[in-house]
């Protein structure tokens, strides 16, 4: 249940490459992706799942490469949860569930019972005589997450799973993804930082078509150390000033001041006070190095 990818590189026909010498090894367990928009984090997992061609470079899943010769093969071997995905509108949740189970051979109480299991697992089991079109955005992101397990792939590719779900849900969804990928591969692709936290150990970061960062969460969070800084603040002409050359992080109003959270490569001010280093921080310094480096 391994994913190796070799220099890969997608290029669009007006000449952008969306992405840019990509190596990178994924193996059992939870891979989060973290990046902006236009990141690279969705044109990598359509390459993954066969919808959009290589341009140049390797990739194995599983051992198989990904060649148009063993599309059928991949395809089989991967559950998929696209950024937009509409399951038959006109179909209850459960009739739809069971079709998309027959199209995949799968036994009929063996799929019967498995969509008991994630319909319960992810709150949908009172909604399983509705129509899919009546349902809330929310429960159509987790109906689609439902056909994405319902072959229990040995890799599990998600795009954004938790958008559109409150609090309770999204925890819900998180720890079904934990389980899942227990045995399995599963790439969370997310811009919730929070997601990312709860249920993986190692990530990467994309921007601009680059892979910035892959490791341990751990280690990122060593990355930030001595860049993170408290600093209480009197005005927000000072906070614009530093925002200059700082990433504010985040600001509180105590007492007619401004308590703010300040990302910097050097100590801001010399009142200034390291602070505890989040997942977001470290992100955040992250993203502010290679828009330096970048730059250079």
């Amino acid at each position: 249940m391994t994913i190796n990818i070799k220099g890969l590189t997608v290029e669009f026909n007006n000449g952008t490459k969306a992405i840019d010498n990509l190596n990178l090894n994924i193996e059992k367990g939870i891979y989060g992706l973290l990046g902006e928009n236009g990141a690279g984090k969705t044109t990598l997992m359509r390459v993954l799942t066969t919808i959009l061609p290589v341009s140049k470079g390797n990739i194995l899943i599983n051992g198989i490469n990904l060649e148009k010769n063993n599309y059928e093969m991949i395809q089989k071997q991967i559950g998929y949860l696209p950024q937009e995905l509409e399951v038959y509108p006109s179909l209850t949740v459960r009739d739809s569930l069971e079709y998309l189970g027959r199209m995949s051979g799968i036994p009929k109480n063996i799929c019967k019972d498995r969509i008991d299991y994630y319909l319960e697992k992810t709150g949908l089991i009172d909604k399983q005589n509705k129509k899919n079109k009546q349902l809330s955005g929310g429960m159509k992101r987790r109906v689609g997450l439902v056909q994405a397990l319902l072959n229990e792939p040995p890799i599990l590719i998600v795009d954004e799973p938790t958008t559109g779900l409150d609090p309770e849900e999204r925890i819900k969804i998180r720890n079904l993804l934990v389980d899942f990928g227990e045995t399995r591969t599963v790439i969370f692709s997310t811009h919730v930082i929070e997601d990312i936290a709860s249920t993986c150990n190692k990530l990467g970061i994309m921007q601009k078509g680059n892979l910035i960062f892959n490791g341990e969460i751990s280690e990122l969070l060593k990355n930030a150390e001595n860049h993170v800084w408290n600093c209480l603040i009197t005005n927000e002409k000072e906070i614009l000033e530093l925002s200059r050359y700082a990433t504010i992080s985040s600001k509180q109003y105590v007492n007619g001041n401004i308590m703010t959270k300040i990302i910097s490569e050097e100590k801001p001010r010399i009142d200034c006070i390291r602070a505890e280093v989040t997942l977001e921080d470290a992100y955040l310094y992250m993203m502010k190095m290679y828009e330096i480096n970048d730059v250079r």
